[in-house]
């Protein structure tokens, strides 16, 4: 697993709950993302060997630069876990402090930590002191909000006593734990925090379009810029980033470079898994990638009757004649990130 250099050409796909699997990571990575975050992985589940949390370690050797992200809340179990993802050749970590589902901030785990500074400030030291014995030196970063209840700016004082603990990067989601994702992510607060802090800062936040993560970066100054919603309804938003930074012709956005995208997710999920279980999770996040286009409900009926994978194959073919609709706007979910 190697390590990566953190600038604003690579942008990265953020820790989504549900989503960033190693297939969706792979399928991301081969269309420009710099860096692929894990989904969150419980600490406590490791601990403890749930068969479902190992399940999210999955990895291969094409999905690098990956950073995985961990989440809990318990300061004796860290120790523990981080070692053996050591031994098991993980190197870059990022702790979830940004996290607002009521399930996860129940046990004082994501957004719940920033309650708790003193607290998230020892895990990341933790993370800092044990992935460093990685024999090729590991790395850690902190995911976090503007604060945890509205009005409660500690992002600055937090982000300070991280870097001066040792973390490597930080990322900001300019918004408070109990907004969700309501209202709009305040991208100044990115820049201030950028203009505090020495090591890099990694904005999150309303980045639906490559458009969007090019503005980020004039307005605040970031580091880098971590897609997730936008990545999750358009994987090709990395590769139309690259080219909008790099002032080269944008890949067009049709039928038919929709209908690649979605056989290759079908692809990557099929050799990577290949199980009941991934196929009917491929098959109930295929029509994401088609919102906006006629025809949508006829394909989500289709889908649920496909019973094999060469019928999935068939159902993505159809995308690529699917004309574009009047709406296209994208949904906030509160259950990710």
């Amino acid at each position: 697993m190697t390590t990566f250099t953190i600038d604003q050409d690579k942008p990265w796909l953020a820790p989504l709950a549900g989503y960033s699997d190693l297939p969706f990571r792979l399928l991301c990575l081969e269309r420009g993302a710099g860096v692929a975050c894990s989904e969150m992985v419980s600490i406590k589940g490791l601990a403890y060997k749930n068969s479902g949390t190992k399940r999210l370690l999955a990895t291969c050797e094409q999905d690098t630069p990956m950073v995985l992200q961990i989440f809990g809340a318990d300061p004796d179990l860290f120790p523990g876990v981080m070692d053996k993802l050591v031994d098991m050749g993980f190197r870059n970590f990022d702790l979830n402090a940004g996290c607002s589902v009521r399930k996860v901030n129940k046990s004082g785990s994501g957004v719940a930590l920033m309650r708790t500074p003193d607290l998230l400030v020892r895990l990341a030291g933790i993370m800092v002191e044990r992935a460093a014995r990685h024999p090729q030196g590991g790395r850690v970063g902190v995911k976090f909000r503007l604060g945890a209840d509205h009005g409660d700016d500690t992002y600055i004082e937090l982000g300070e006593r991280l870097q001066n603990e040792g973390v490597d990067w930080v990322t900001l989601h300019p918004r408070y734990g109990r907004q969700l994702f309501r209202g709009e992510a305040d991208w100044g607060k990115l820049a201030l925090l950028k203009q505090h802090l020495g090591i890099p800062v990694i904005a999150s936040g309303d980045l639906f379009t490559a458009e969007d993560g090019i503005r980020c970066l004039e307005q605040t100054g970031a580091d880098a810029v971590m897609f997730a919603r936008g990545a999750m309804f358009d994987p090709t938003v990395f590769e139309r980033f690259i080219a909008l930074r790099q002032g080269t012709p944008l890949p067009p956005m049709d039928g038919h470079l929709l209908a690649a995208v979605v056989r290759r997710h079908i692809e990557l999920t099929r050799i990577h898994e290949g199980t009941e279980r991934s196929f009917r999770k491929i098959r109930s996040i295929i029509p994401r990638y088609a919102k906006g286009l006629a025809g949508i409900r006829a394909l989500r009926g289709s889908l649920l009757q496909c019973e094999n994978w060469d019928e999935l194959f068939a159902a993505a073919d159809r995308i690529e004649h699917m004309k574009n609709a009047a709406d296209n706007s994208l949904p906030v979910d509160d259950d990710i990130l």
